[in-house]
């Protein structure tokens, strides 16, 4: 696949272009969090089953993680911009519809149209890689990678402030007008990437994709309610892997797959992506226990006993954190390249998640606990994008990047459902509701530092690169683009002598 360009001049990024396309990513955050203040409450809220309100949630995660990838690649063939614009419209369209609503059938229809907003982080990710210069890129590409942290750690008091005073719907109404302050801010300031990939959008390749990822996430998301023993789950897991190796032998025999398999198996890239499953898993427990652990009573003999709102500005330091660690992860990658940033922020993120351990006491000890792991997840999360965007062509960056986002977000899923098990498992019994216990807070950090492990290994193997190699170029002029076809010609090369059989070096 060959990178071509519009008859455009070569887009220039003003000042305002990172923090606006930034705003894209918390925006989404925000869509992501703002009914975890009221997520007790859904079935009551909606006159439905709990089992049945729990697709509220689910629909959200689903339609996500399918469009992620597609979005993606439609940014890369037909413009990033327009769709970004095209997945901030659909959200909002979404919130309306929600806002509107009490009934189950519509709130899921609107929360799956919330869900194609996910694709705004890859694409955010890849107008920045191709209008901004080598020294802005590293700090812009990490603010816009951690932005979804930023945004969930804002909206949680928000949205917590808002559920306790406010009609539950006004949550709708202010993610529908953030969004369409998005929209009008990506319009003014952001300009559109005359960069585009050659081909045609891999429909089937969508579809097959979409049908695996359902597949799969379904059981995921939903075992512990059917039970993971049970024929339903199974049997959609036994789906999922069919599928999907139907959808990849179909993928490796076209010429502009949706996904480019050959580079997605690269060691850089296979790697940078199971990293990325284990940093979403490390990210969604303590975002799963701590808000319980501040709000059960202080009867229970461990819980701090706080309100909604207060548990949520306990945890908001690791969206804060994670924001301020941007320029501090473009100084480390720019001397020490981002496999090594990598591997600093996941030794932090164990170091909070071990610390965490016996700092379940005291609500400030939370906050401390949440400062150490949202500087640990920041400086994590800002290496992914850069090691991605240096092991894949520019023609590939949307998609690419667009599946290292679906990779985080599985994490996020496996690291819901293992958590929700575990605390469901160890949880005791107080006149008729199962109440989380300190054994199972304990055991869930003691789950996340494992995943921490698990994402060092993969970090260790990764590819040493030089601090300035790449991320490196703003592909918007002629020298740019030279030098990127130059690269992948490289790449095809390299690609046609592993196919002949000589091993990697």
């Amino acid at each position: 696949m060959t990178l071509t360009t519009t008859d455009q001049p070569p887009a220039r990024a003003g000042g305002a272009v990172v923090p606006v396309l930034a705003f894209a990513g918390i925006v989404v955050a925000v869509m992501q969090t703002l009914l975890v203040p009221v997520v007790k409450d859904l079935p009551q809220l909606l006159d439905a089953a709990p089992g049945d309100a729990t697709w509220v949630l689910t629909s959200t995660l689903l339609s996500g993680a399918v469009a992620t990838p597609i979005m993606g690649r439609l940014g890369d063939l037909y413009g990033k911009r327009r769709m970004l614009i095209a997945s901030l419209a659909v959200m909002v369209a979404g919130a309306l519809i929600s806002a509107v609503t009490s009934q189950l059938l519509t709130m899921i229809a609107g929360r799956t149209l919330q869900g194609f907003a996910m694709g705004a982080i890859p694409l955010g990710i890849g107008l920045m890689r191709d209008m901004l210069p080598r020294e802005r890129l590293g700090s812009a590409m990490a603010l816009m990678s951690s932005s979804i942290g930023v945004g969930g750690g804002l909206a949680l008091p928000a949205a917590a402030l808002v559920a306790q005073h406010a009609d539950w719907h006004a949550l709708f109404y202010g993610a529908a007008g953030l969004g369409v302050l998005s929209i009008v801010l990506t319009l003014l300031v952001v300009p559109e990437s005359p960069l585009r990939a050659k081909g045609s959008f891999d429909l089937p390749g969508a579809l097959g994709l979409s049908a695996g990822l359902v597949l799969l996430l379904l059981p995921v998301t939903k075992g512990s309610d059917w039970g993971w023993s049970s024929g339903t789950t199974l049997g959609l897991f036994a789906a999922a892997v069919v599928v999907l190796l139907l959808w990849g032998v179909l993928e490796l025999r076209l010429a502009a797959p949706l996904v480019d398999l050959r580079t997605t198996a690269r060691r850089e890239v296979l790697l940078t992506n199971l990293a990325s499953i284990m940093v979403g898993v490390s990210f969604y427990v303590v975002s799963l226990v701590l808000p319980q652990l501040l709000q059960l009573p202080a009867a229970t003999g461990y819980g701090l006993g706080q309100s909604m709102v207060v548990a949520g500005l306990c945890v908001a330091p690791l969206g804060l954190t994670m924001m301020f660690t941007a320029p501090v992860y473009a100084r480390l990658s720019a001397r020490y390249g981002p496999r090594t940033t990598l591997i600093i922020g996941l030794l932090v993120i164990g170091i909070g998640y071990g610390g965490g351990l016996g700092l379940m006491d005291a609500a400030w000890q939370t906050v401390l606990t949440s400062v150490v792991l949202g500087a640990g997840i920041g400086l994590a999360y800002s290496s992914l994008p850069a090691l991605i965007i240096g092991a894949v062509p520019a023609s590939e960056t949307g998609a690419a990047n667009g599946l290292n986002t679906l990779m985080r977000s599985i994490g996020t899923s496996l690291s819901s459902a293992v958590i929700g098990m575990v605390l469901a498992n160890t949880a005791d019994t107080v006149g008729g509701v199962a109440v989380p216990t300190m054994h199972g807070f304990r055991v869930s950090f003691l789950i996340a530092t494992v995943a921490v492990a698990a994402g060092l290994l993969f970090a260790l193997f990764l590819p040493r690169q030089r601090p300035a190699a790449r991320p490196r170029l703003r592909a918007g002029s002629e020298e740019d683009a030279a030098l990127e076809r130059a690269e992948e010609a490289l790449h095809g090369l390299r690609d046609r002598v592993l196919d002949a059989g000589v091993p990697r070096s």
